[in-house]
């Protein structure tokens, strides 16, 4: 049975968290005298002299109202990479607990373990870049503290089988953590829904991707309202800045652009994909859930460095497990991708 009191570190359950002076009231204030911020304002943007909502409360009611799901389920975090952190610092115990991923895939969850001191455990997918639950099981011990699952799967683009996902909630008394990047790519539907009957569900998205807002930087953290609590304790009382903050929440009333915004990009993957496909010199187009492709081509290196110097950067992937010879291939807007498709038909043709 999973007990979040168990994995929880003991200095983390005795946290206090910061607690600022508009933490202890509700309402609209008329007078800010509390934070020692200049009252003069600022010779940038004048309303910007003030410290931003640390509980980011406008963006999670609009993101209760789109993701269907209680306000307190949600953490924002700065960029998903936060988040990931976040996990770390709350559940895992430093130089005792470990963590499991399945590379190929995304690469901070290794990254926060080693700076969180944090032993890494890796069952590598299979060669169809499906979860090897075997090897899964046998890694894990009572230290185990989370599993990280990507899907859909960055670098690979493909969904991991909803069912594999299902019988690792069912069967690990840690966290599970779904991160779900690309999920406004994919059929797939978002576990969010499956909150409610797995409270060691972790499910992770971000407004990078689908919502065209990666240099606003903020991503989300959905699980039951006693591990969102956790996660707030440990937070930086001001991690969304007010200008993330103001232009999130006007995005988040344009779902039909988004939409609009999704559709036309995985129609140009699929139409790009075909390209590709075409191209005497690419051995494997994988199919793709994301707004990338994992495309496996002969001298994938020196087609990587021929298209740097036309001025023309992919992510070369040749050395990461599973995905020798590969290059990973945003998708572009209409101009980007004729750019790329032509400087391909260069290389093959010279």
């Amino acid at each position: 049975m999973f007990n979040l009191d168990a994995i929880t570190r003991q200095n983390i359950k005795k946290l206090t968290p910061y607690s600022s002076a508009r933490d202890e009231f509700s309402g609209e204030a008329k007078v800010f005298l509390d934070a020692n911020e200049n009252s003069l304002g600022s010779p940038l943007v004048k309303w910007y002299n003030r410290y931003p909502d640390p509980h980011q409360r406008r963006i999670k009611e609009q993101l209760a109202a789109i993701k269907q799901i209680p306000a307190e389920q949600i953490f924002l975090g700065n960029g998903s990479d936060e988040c990931i952190d976040i996990l770390f610092r709350c559940f895992c115990e430093p130089g005792r607990d470990n963590v499991i991923i399945c590379p190929p895939t995304y690469g901070m969850y290794e990254v926060s373990a080693h700076i969180n001191d944090v032993a890494i455990r890796k069952a590598p997918l299979l060669d169809n870049f499906q979860l090897n639950l075997a090897h899964l099981e046998t890694l894990t011990d009572e230290h185990t503290r989370i599993i990280w699952l990507c899907s859909p799967n960055n670098p690979t683009g493909n969904s991991l089988d909803r069912v594999d996902i299902e019988t690792v909630l069912n069967h690990f008394n840690g966290l599970v953590v779904v991160d779900e990047a690309y999920i406004n790519f994919a059929r797939q539907q978002s576990f969010i829904r499956d909150l409610i009957d797995y409270p060691n569900l972790v499910v992770l998205q971000t407004l990078s991707k689908a919502w065209g807002l990666a240099g606003l930087r903020l991503g989300m953290a959905f699980a039951s309202s006693e591990i969102i609590a956790i996660m707030n304790k440990v937070k930086p009382p001001y991690n969304i800045n007010q200008a993330t903050q103001e232009l999130v929440s006007k995005a988040l009333e344009e779902v039909g652009q988004v939409n609009d915004m999704i559709r036309l990009l995985v129609d140009m993957r699929e139409a790009l994909a075909a390209v590709f496909a075409s191209m005497p010199t690419v051995e494997q187009v994988y199919p793709s859930d994301a707004n990338f492709l994992l495309v496996k081509i002969q001298d994938a290196r020196k087609v990587y460095e021929f298209l740097l110097g036309k001025g023309i950067v992919l992510r070369d992937r040749s050395n990461v497990q599973l995905c020798e010879d590969c290059l990973r291939i945003t998708i572009g807007t209409e101009k980007e991708n004729t750019i790329l498709v032509d400087a391909m038909q260069e290389w093959y043709n010279q």
